[in-house]
């Protein structure tokens, strides 16, 4: 366990598989969502809307990242590797799809305060950005990313799981670390806007650098520091938290 990334030898159909999922989930994105203004709230959606679409940002933003994990753990795999491999993946996206709930809940009560003063939506915004950057900080978000970056324990135990719940559960537990390592760059998008795309590039970036690159722990510290700095200079500049300030920053207006 040297805390690397995963190196990608045989199972490249299974992360390649993954890799087509996220385009096509950021087309769909982009077709639908490009040029629209980041605004508060949850974009007018109801509960089942919001849900659909946020499993779909959390594919297109989180397939990438997991492409090494899963070509590893389709080595483990000797029979019926696509179907079983296609489970592995939804039962991941579930997990994002329960925390889809959360989010619905928080965007919604967060969408509010951009109809308040602007001081309260600023001083929300930097309690945003405050809760994201220690997060980002702490041992707990460590732990988490490092079973993201090295997860070969993972997939001994992972190949220890017995009948046919096997790919379910794997993918479900793998999902909850995922969920664990990242939510703290998810919340910034109540700041930024649940549908800013420019947001959801920068952070989809962020979270692949944080779990396949060599400095991704100088990453994950990066932008702890960046997200603290932002708690403070939104209190200067409110447009940097459209999502809370209603500053109607677009979100791929030059697309």
């Amino acid at each position: 366990m040297t805390g690397r990334p995963v190196a990608v030898r045989r199972g490249a159909a299974p992360a390649g598989l993954l890799l087509v999922a996220a385009a096509a989930a950021w087309v769909w994105m982009v077709a639908r969502w490009g040029g629209m203004p980041a605004v508060p709230g949850t974009m007018g959606l109801g509960l089942p809307a919001f849900l659909a679409v946020w499993t779909l940002m959390m594919a297109a933003m989180m397939l990438p990242g997991t492409a090494p994990v899963a070509a590893l753990y389709a080595r483990t795999i000797t029979r019926h590797r696509t179907p079983r491999m296609f489970v592995f993946t939804a039962a991941y996206l579930l997990v994002w799809a329960a925390a889809g709930l959360l989010a619905y809940g928080l965007v919604s009560g967060l969408g509010r305060v951009a109809g308040l003063p602007a001081t309260t939506g600023t001083a929300v915004a930097a309690a945003v950005f405050a809760v994201s950057g220690v997060y980002q900080l702490t041992p707990l978000k460590d732990r988490c990313l490092a079973k993201c970056r090295s997860p070969v324990g993972l997939m001994l135990r992972y190949a220890s799981y017995p009948g046919r719940s096997r790919d379910l559960r794997a993918g479900t537990r793998h999902g909850a670390f995922c969920l664990g390592c990242c939510w703290s760059l998810m919340v910034l998008l109540a700041a930024f806007g649940v549908m800013n795309l420019w947001a959801m590039v920068v952070l989809a970036a962020v979270i692949t650098a944080e779990k396949l690159t060599p400095a991704g722990y100088l990453v994950a510290r990066a932008v702890g520091i960046a997200s603290l700095a932002l708690a403070v200079a939104v209190f200067w500049f409110p447009g940097l938290a459209p999502g809370l300030t209603g500053g109607g920053m677009a979100g791929m207006s030059g697309m």
